[in-house]
């Protein structure tokens, strides 16, 4: 396994939704609150500009100003990832670098649509990164391309995001090689857990942290109650899911997309 690997966490993270106001602009003060709240309920980091934050419509500006206040309000010991992907590796290095200086812990990269030198593009990320861990971003056709399993071993990451929802990649991800993988599928949760994967990254833990955290440990029951969430954010997304944190939580289910 290459790259760094601290501050990476065993656990539940949260792909956190980005609140806006009813005009469509960022509410970095709500979204750092509902981020400082799930990780008082126990969620273990916080992704900040991942797809379920709505990423495509974030401006460089925007993405740096909810890193810098979700680190802001969590406690040390809760780490920020930042969303930090693109077209090309020049874009994506200095996506990272701006991440990283606005408080990004570790970086969540995915890799371009169109196929190319994937260690090249990582490499450049890394650099970028300096000291912090990238974890590369498997969900082709929704964020960007995609990370061959048989690439994993030799990419320059600490660790992989797959939502992809494949109980059969997981498990090859984990034969194949001895980084940190986290799922991002709900569906996926308590199996991810009982195969010793890393941890998981989920929307549904906007709403439900506590059955989240309760699958990842081996909770049938709770594992099953996440199912219908998970269906609704992934059939009516983003509105499905801001739905249910607004039912929760009382937050705005204002959205940019859909």
């Amino acid at each position: 396994m290459f790259g760094v690997t601290e501050p990476l966490w065993t656990g539940v993270a949260v792909a956190l939704v980005t609140l806006f106001d009813d005009d469509g602009a960022v509410d970095e003060r709500a979204t750092a609150a509902h981020a400082a709240r799930l990780a008082a309920e126990g969620i273990q980091a916080v992704l900040v500009g991942g797809s379920t934050g709505e990423s495509d419509t974030l401006s460089d500006q925007e993405l740096a100003g909810l890193t810098a206040a979700v680190r802001a309000a969590l406690p040390s010991n809760v780490p920020v990832l930042t969303g930090a992907s693109g077209a090309w590796r020049g874009a994506a290095a200095a996506r990272v670098e701006a991440a990283v200086g606005a408080g990004a812990d570790a970086v969540l990269v995915a890799p371009p649509r169109r196929p190319g030198d994937l260690g090249g593009y990582y490499a450049a990320v890394a650099k970028a990164a300096g000291p912090a861990p990238v974890l590369a971003y498997h969900f082709p056709g929704t964020a960007g391309g995609e990370v061959p399993v048989t690439a994993l071993p030799e990419l320059p990451i600490a660790g992989v995001k797959d939502s992809t929802g494949s109980a059969e990649r997981l498990l090859q991800e984990l034969a194949v090689w001895d980084g940190r993988v986290y799922v991002g599928s709900a569906a996926l949760v308590l199996l991810a857990g009982a195969l010793g994967a890393a941890g998981a990254i989920l929307a549904v833990a906007n709403a439900y942290p506590a059955e989240s955290l309760a699958a990842f440990g081996g909770d049938p029951a709770a594992q099953r109650a996440l199912l219908a969430p998970h269906l609704r954010a992934k059939e009516s997304f983003p509105a499905g899911l801001k739905s249910l944190v607004a039912a929760r939580y009382g937050t705005s289910a204002a959205a940019r997309l859909g």
